[in-house]
């Protein structure tokens, strides 16, 4: 079935609307990361039963993501993206009433679920309206969300009441409201049969990407297990380590790892994913060692300088991954090779962060980002090593 077509009478499609809702909803996702050390102390939470709150979280949203990821392909993005913003809303009130790690756990399960969705949709809908522009949005706006979800939450916890609730009622005050004009935007999409055939999830790996994929996995592992350790243990990590106990410190860490991420997406945007690969691995190389000194000195301006180089290595090694192995996909082939891509990365993501909170229980935090410190400095050296030495091979078999 073709797309509506435009009318005069028509809304019309809006890029910055669907842009706002995306960087809400993972803006959202980021609200949790300062206040888990208030949690802990609140709620006498250990840091392994923080982390697996966080962890939760990323394995909702994979399911949601595996299961309805093209479900707007079949009812339409406005019905799918109002769905997810009323089930974040749940979530939402969920966090406002919670009185307990129980809570917060059944809060990001739903919250995880409905960022799954909505990134689907609201991300098929953005390539709708501009293909090009949709796309960069579709990296950038998550990033920059997240940045001013943790930056903002801080501030609200060091100069507002109530810490633990404010946040979530103005969050839940911005969904009801962007669910409402929803329905003054044109739908972007169409409707077709097969939605519940949709739901099955599809994971399959192309034969002509499954070399690529493999080079690229050591350094995509590596990316995501350092987002998840930051969004999960960082405010926790500079409290320790730095005695700094102000909120807006721990967010401000966080927040750079994530714009300046964003911000290298958007300057890489147009590199080769060779030259994305070895810029992201020796800015991040770079970044982590300065983490570490930063952690080791307890000197916060350091830890500051270490993640912005640390994100930006984050978000170019993104690039620079999804590139290599997307391209490849022919156009029924993409939806199965991603499904294999974001279950290798919320693996990465959410896992090690558990493995992070009991090394943060019994060995220290120092001690704990020496050890992640390494391993993710080993894995990014075995993945570009590899990309290197696969290009090489490609050229020789070419010639």
């Amino acid at each position: 079935m073709p797309q509506p077509k435009s009318t005069a009478n028509s809304p019309r499609p809006s890029t910055g609307f669907h842009a706002l809702t995306l960087a809400t909803f993972f803006g959202a996702s980021s609200v949790p990361t300062p206040l888990y050390r208030i949690y802990q102390e609140n709620f006498s939470i250990s840091p392994v039963l923080i982390t697996v709150i966080f962890a939760v979280y990323a394995f909702a949203l994979l399911a949601a993501l595996l299961t309805a990821g093209s479900i707007s392909d079949h009812l339409g993005r406005k019905p799918v993206i109002f769905f997810a913003l009323i089930v974040e809303i749940v979530a939402m009130g969920l966090f406002v009433v919670a009185s307990g790690p129980g809570w917060l756990i059944a809060a990001r399960i739903v919250q995880g679920l409905a960022t799954g969705i909505a990134g689907a949709s609201l991300g098929a809908a953005l390539v709708d309206i501009d293909r090009a522009k949709g796309q960069i949005v579709n990296s950038i706006a998550p990033l920059t969300g997240m940045a001013v979800g943790a930056v903002g939450t801080s501030a609200l916890i060091q100069y507002a009441p109530f810490p633990m609730h404010l946040v979530y009622a103005l969050l839940l005050v911005a969904f009801s409201l962007l669910a409402a004009a929803i329905w003054l935007t044109r739908e972007t999409g169409s409707r077709r049969h097969g939605a519940l055939g949709s739901l099955v999830p599809r994971v399959a790996i192309p034969p002509q990407a499954k070399r690529p994929l493999a080079l690229v996995t050591p350094i995509n592992i590596a990316n995501w297990t350092l987002g998840g350790f930051y969004l999960s243990l960082v405010p926790s990590l500079v409290a320790s380590t730095t005695g700094s106990g102000a909120p807006m410190t721990g967010g401000a860490v966080v927040a750079a790892l994530t714009a300046s991420g964003a911000i290298a997406v958007y300057l890489r945007r147009n590199k080769t994913v060779t030259a994305n690969l070895g810029f992201g691995v020796s800015a991040k190389t770079l970044g982590i060692l300065t983490v570490v000194a930063g952690v080791h000195l307890a000197n916060v301006p350091l830890l500051l300088i270490g993640t912005v180089f640390t994100g930006a290595g984050f978000g170019t090694n993104f690039l620079g991954s999804i590139g290599t192995i997307m391209p490849l996909a022919k156009p029924d082939e993409r939806a199965g090779l991603l499904s294999a891509f974001y279950i290798q990365s919320y693996l990465a993501f959410s896992l090690p962060a558990i493995l992070a909170g009991f090394l943060a229980k019994s060995a220290g935090y120092a001690l704990t980002t020496d050890i992640f410190a390494t391993a993710i400095l080993l894995l990014m050296g075995v993945g570009i090593m590899a990309v290197r030495d696969g290009r090489g091979k490609t050229a020789e078999n070419a010639a």
